[in-house]
């Protein structure tokens, strides 16, 4: 029997946006591969849209939350008429998730309005499959769709945020009711198997975010001057106050550098109070949003990317900034270390020592330029390898096809199993 190709759902909670160009490059990749994707966000962040590629994705995109009210209020009331029973199984998951959740159950009313919405999209546009990012609202939302009668759902877990709150998002149970489950590096494998049972540990697929042939680009010089640079959002878990505290002493040790944040967010207040108390406006530049051309550019002009994150999954900026040939400083945490090599293509620090990033950085700053240039292009070979979104998005979109050929199995769940945590590792 031929199978057609199936059109693809993707939902974010917002979507475009700024730090999630590399769920951009996945679509645009899965749709190389002959797989039609639509575009659906909860909600819009279009204010701070500077790049033009997410500016044409924006148009693309159906948003739930711009809709309106009234939108919400007419798909909930037709699912009621013509589908009451399956409304009644939507409602109680709702609310079995909202009283474990921190959000709580008035909001998980909301998803299951907002569920509603999606569907009616979903039959207009001939949705099949959903895929949701990030274990989060975005795969409630699609849970509660399957639930409603819709198309199956697939999500994607990124991690640190869904392993910091695994029960209280319910992810075990929106894993086992999953077609199957995507995650970046095998550190976010584990965290699954660690909390599922090990007849889900099947759907639980490593496929990694992955970087843009663009940049694999002829390697360009190592520049002389001290310059560093950071990209990423300015927040508690990249770890920038960190990064600002670790130059102080190479500044007061009267070595030149310079130290570019690229990037904005909750913590730049902060940030810029720290650079005026300590005196390095001349050695500290914050460049808020930047476009994908603006961020090359300044990798590029940069002798290393440094990423001090206290939680990660696998950054992006990482592989972009080996990907430019450009070495990088990061800490040994989560899935890093399956992407940076020690001494190879980059530094790896204990998460939280200033003392070691410093001596990193100022290593960095006192290697040859053709040192530097070495390691970079040892990791553009690492990135090119495993990396490359073109062959990422391609496992991804024969996911979706072999889901296609799947006969539609309702599953039918009560209460997640219960988890127990030996006492011996409660503490740590």
């Amino acid at each position: 029997m031929k199978i057609d190709v199936p059109k693809i759902a993707y939902l974010v909670n917002q979507y475009p946006k700024v730090s999630h160009s590399f769920i951009r490059r996945e679509i645009h990749g899965v749709e190389a591969s002959g797989v039609p994707v639509g575009r659906y966000a909860i909600r819009s962040c279009h204010a701070e849209l500077v790049d033009e590629a997410d500016q044409k994705e924006l148009a693309l995109t159906r948003t739930v939350l711009e809709s309106g009210g009234l939108t919400l209020l007419k798909s909930l009331t037709k699912a009621i008429v013509t589908r009451p029973h399956k409304v009644l199984q939507a409602l109680n998951l709702a609310v079995k998730f909202g009283r474990r959740s921190d959000r709580g159950v008035l909001r998980h009313l909301i998803y299951l309005a907002e569920a509603c919405v999606l569907n009616d999209w979903f039959v207009e546009d001939g949705i099949q499959h959903l895929h949701a990012h990030f274990g989060t609202n975005s795969t409630t939302v699609a849970m509660l769709c399957t639930a409603l009668g819709g198309p199956t759902y697939s999500f994607t877990i990124h991690g640190p945020e869904e392993f910091d709150t695994i029960q209280a998002l319910s992810i075990v149970e929106k894993v086992q009711r999953a077609s199957f489950v995507v995650t970046v590096s095998s550190f976010s494998k584990s965290q699954l198997y660690r909390w599922c049972d090990q007849s889900q540990w099947d759907k639980i697929k490593v496929i990694h975010c992955g970087v843009d042939r663009a940049f694999f680009t002829e390697a360009t010089p190592v520049p002389s001057e001290p310059r560093i640079v950071c990209v990423g959002r300015l927040c508690e878990s990249k770890g920038q106050l960190l990064l600002v505290e670790a130059i102080k002493p190479i500044v007061a040790a009267g070595i030149a550098i310079k130290l570019v944040l690229v990037g904005d967010g909750p913590l730049r207040p902060q940030i810029e109070a720290m650079i005026a108390e300590s005196g390095l406006q001349d050695h500290v530049e914050i460049t808020g949003w930047a476009s994908g051309e603006t961020v090359r550019e300044q990798i590029l002009a940069a002798r290393v990317l440094v990423l001090p994150s206290f939680a990660e999954g696998l950054p992006v900026a990482l592989m972009e900034a080996l990907a430019l040939n450009r070495p990088v400083i990061s800490t040994y945490i989560a899935g890093i270390p399956e992407l940076v090599i020690p001494n190879s293509c980059g530094w790896l620090v204990p998460s939280g020592s200033i003392v070691e990033l410093t001596a990193a950085i100022k290593e960095v700053l006192e290697l040859p330029s053709e040192v530097l240039a070495q390691m970079g292009h040892a990791g553009a070979e690492r990135v090119a390898r495993y990396h490359d979104a073109e062959i990422e998005a391609r496992k991804l979109a024969d996911l979706f096809t072999e889901t296609a050929k799947q006969p539609v199995v309702e599953t039918v769940l009560t209460e997640a199993p219960s988890i127990v945590i030996p006492l011996a590792q409660s503490s740590q």
